[in-house]
């Protein structure tokens, strides 16, 4: 069980961009705007701390190194009851996340977790 998981098309641009970029990692801030998706930035560019909660870590066929998954702590205790689908979808985001250049960015689609999966994750 994990709180975060992806789409088929998310997957296969995180190929491509690790193909580049080397391990990869995701923060999803509780910013307005663009700071509010899921930025992609090579491993160990976006320092996390202890205001940051580890969500979990995506295995993407074909990608050597799992993509750890963090969030604000502040933003956690609003989304601590959801499951999160990192997606992508045509349009420009942020200029901060590697997807940036590729004319697509990557947004969290989310649904409530059952009271079973929250027990399993407690």
């Amino acid at each position: 069980m994990s709180r975060v998981d992806l789409t088929d098309a998310a997957a296969d641009l995180l190929r491509r961009l690790a193909g580049r970029h080397g391990p990869l990692m995701f923060h999803q801030s509780g910013g307005c705007c663009d700071g509010s998706a899921p930025m992609c930035y090579p491993a160990g560019e976006f320092r996390t701390g202890g205001s940051d909660v580890h969500l979990g870590d995506l295995t993407v066929a074909g990608v050597p190194d799992p993509i750890p998954v963090w969030m604000s702590a502040a933003q956690f205790e609003y989304w601590k009851h959801t499951h999160l689908t990192i997606d992508v979808v045509p349009g420009r985001g942020s200029g901060f996340s590697l997807e940036a250049p590729e004319g697509v960015r990557f947004l969290i689609r989310s649904r409530l977790l059952t009271d079973e999966e929250l027990s399993r994750l407690d």
